[in-house]
């Protein structure tokens, strides 16, 4: 884990969370700026950067984060009205901390296209 890293730093319990789910390898958190009623990030506890930076090491890891989405949603009850999934690649793509983490929104209807 990168010690610099604000995610990183969530996982390792360095700084408080509202924390939604974990597991071995899965940390989810509320967002802290909510874009929708549920907004929760849901990080991979390994630190990769950007997507750029996956290994063919990292699929199962990547099918970790999205299971854990679609049971979270599930959890939150938004599964069946819908809900929006979101990764963010570097800084044109609006990534602003740079530890991979899947964006789950929901709670509301959603537009196209999102911005």
């Amino acid at each position: 884990m990168a010690h610099d890293c604000l995610f990183c730093r969530m996982i390792n319990g360095e700084i408080a969370t509202d924390v939604v789910f974990e597991d071995d390898d899965v940390f989810a958190f509320n967002d802290i700026n909510p874009q929708a009623p549920h907004h929760v990030l849901i990080v991979p506890k390994k630190h990769i950067s950007t997507l750029n930076d996956l290994s063919e090491n990292d699929h199962t890891l990547v099918g970790k984060v999205t299971f854990a989405a679609a049971k979270i949603a599930a959890d939150l009850g938004i599964a069946e009205p819908g809900y929006r999934t979101v990764f963010n690649c570097n800084a044109d793509a609006g990534q602003a901390v740079f530890h991979i983490h899947l964006h789950l929104l929901g709670g509301r209807r959603m537009t196209w296209p999102p911005g």
